[in-house]
């Protein structure tokens, strides 16, 4: 069994969707699943920035925002590195204490700038748990590549032809062998 399942693809086929829904399948299984969870904020029709939100305690933060006037800037947003330390980053630590599945989304360009995201990430992958996380298709990073590297983890590419079905897919290879509810 993968232990690190990874998610990918291009912008905008779904890799949130698809973790979203597969975080949804595990609970509903019994399953404890922790982490965080990245989703575009519209205003009007226009992104204008990306929330965090933890899936245990259900706490929002801003990862990016047009009109955030600090932090490191990717394209037309700047980070908001203190909402990912103090949301994104403490979600995933959370989730490796009390939680049987880690959920990452994502490690991507923005969250990379934060170290504490970094070594929380680390400290998942180090972990005994199943992580699953969705990682930029583009990003170049040393993280990256060593996630994409490791023996025990498996890429799933979403596309618009498989997205529907992948959520129950990555559920099921999630899923200790044989399946014995935690709970």
């Amino acid at each position: 069994m993968k232990r690190v399942l990874l998610i990918t693809g291009v912008p905008g086929v779904g890799k949130t969707t698809v973790l979203t829904k597969t975080v949804g399948i595990l609970r509903e299984k019994g399953f404890t699943v922790g982490g965080m969870l990245s989703r575009e904020v519209r205003e009007n029709g226009v992104r204008v920035g990306f929330e965090i939100i933890d899936i245990s305690s259900e706490k929002h933060g801003w990862l990016a925002h047009v009109n955030q006037q600090t932090g490191p800037r990717v394209g037309k947003y700047r980070v908001n590195i203190i909402d990912l330390d103090d949301v994104g980053a403490k979600a995933i630590i959370d989730a490796i204490e009390n939680c049987y599945i880690v959920a990452i989304d994502e490690i991507g360009p923005m969250e990379l700038f934060s170290k504490r995201f970094k070594d929380a990430v680390n400290a998942s992958l180090q972990s005994q748990k199943a992580v699953m996380a969705v990682v930029h298709a583009r990003a170049r990073d040393i993280l990256i590549s060593e996630v994409k590297a490791r023996k025990d983890a498996e890429i799933f590419e979403v596309t618009h032809q498989n997205r529907d079905h992948l959520p129950e897919t990555i559920a099921e290879k999630t899923l200790p062998k044989p399946f014995k509810n935690p709970n």
